[in-house]
């Protein structure tokens, strides 16, 4: 559940698109990306608390992915500008963005298949003097760092439980465990924010957990933590503050419990297939997310 310390800073915060918040670590501003013409982001303003698990919903083709690569220098918008810790990103690569603090997965996994689980993990680690080929040539400039990168590769290996697949090939793992890999991967770099792109996507049952304890221990940590997700339990669950999109643009912004009882939530997902009585004030959350999982449920079918 939520942290007592995440939920008083987000208590006074109004439940409202693009609300300000108390301690923002991202902010951006008039993001638009189009493809020819097509709009698919139209962001007029949104903030990320800091030290907080924000979830990003939306129904299929909303735009929440394509915002996820303008934010980590994966994509170049069409207009707008954005802010991490108070400097702008705007226009700079995935990794420098990556160096500044701001990490991301993706929902299939980029694990290199033919390298070992622990020459991941060293990938995701920087200052590297080894990675300059002059300095390469004198193993006593790069030993000590390596073994810093090693020893701190294999805690997170053991934190992940993945430490019994050290020197497997990352190919071998199942998707769950790739999942888990990657994750840990990005923490090598030492970040202060996670974004994880639908971190559930595919990964058997039995993992789910693990991985949800995860992402709750990295906020537990101090990092801050964007995820892109259709599983509306993982949501309620863990998130503190959701934010929805649909069309490319910010249509509600709130608790968990809130949200789902949002009339414009239950448009997104429904549009005018649901026959809800939107002014009903019996409308409850857990009626709007039984709805909205099972519409995502259906689509996820259908892909």
């Amino acid at each position: 559940m939520p942290t007592d310390s995440a939920v008083r800073a987000l208590a006074d915060v109004p439940r409202e698109p693009g609300a300000a918040k108390p301690d923002p670590i991202v902010v951006a501003d008039d993001v638009v990306r189009r493809f020819g013409g097509m709009t698919a982001v139209d962001v007029q303003h949104v903030e990320i608390q800091r030290g907080a698990i924000t979830a990003l919903i939306g129904p299929n083709g909303a735009g929440k992915t394509t915002f996820f690569n303008l934010l980590t220098g994966f994509d170049k918008p069409s207009s707008g500008t954005w802010t991490f810790e108070g400097r702008s990103l705007h226009g700079l690569p995935a990794a420098r963005v990556a160096r500044k603090g701001m990490v991301r997965t993706f929902q299939l996994t980029k694990a290199l298949s033919r390298m070992t689980v622990i020459e991941n993990m060293r990938l995701g680690a920087g200052s590297q003097p080894g990675e300059n080929l002059f300095t390469a040539l004198v193993p006593p400039l790069w030993r000590a760092r390596e073994r810093e990168i090693t020893e701190q590769a294999e805690e997170l290996l053991v934190r992940f439980k993945l430490d019994h697949h050290r020197d497997s090939f990352a190919g071998s793992l199942s998707g769950g465990q790739r999942k888990l890999l990657e994750m840990a991967r990005a923490l090598m770099s030492k970040p202060t924010m996670v974004m994880l792109d639908e971190p559930m996507a595919g990964v058997n049952p039995a993992l789910t957990q693990s991985l949800l304890g995860h992402i709750q221990a990295l906020r537990d940590d101090g990092m801050t933590v964007l995820f892109v997700e259709h599983d509306m339990h993982m949501v309620r669950h863990i998130s503190d503050w959701v934010i929805v999109m649909a069309e490319g643009r910010i249509v509600a912004e709130g608790p968990p419990e809130t949200v789902m009882q949002d009339p414009a939530v239950v448009d997104a997902y429904l549009g005018a297939h649901h026959d809800t009585d939107l002014g009903d004030d019996a409308l409850l959350s857990d009626d709007v997310a039984e709805q909205l999982e099972a519409e995502v449920q259906a689509e996820e079918e259908k892909r």
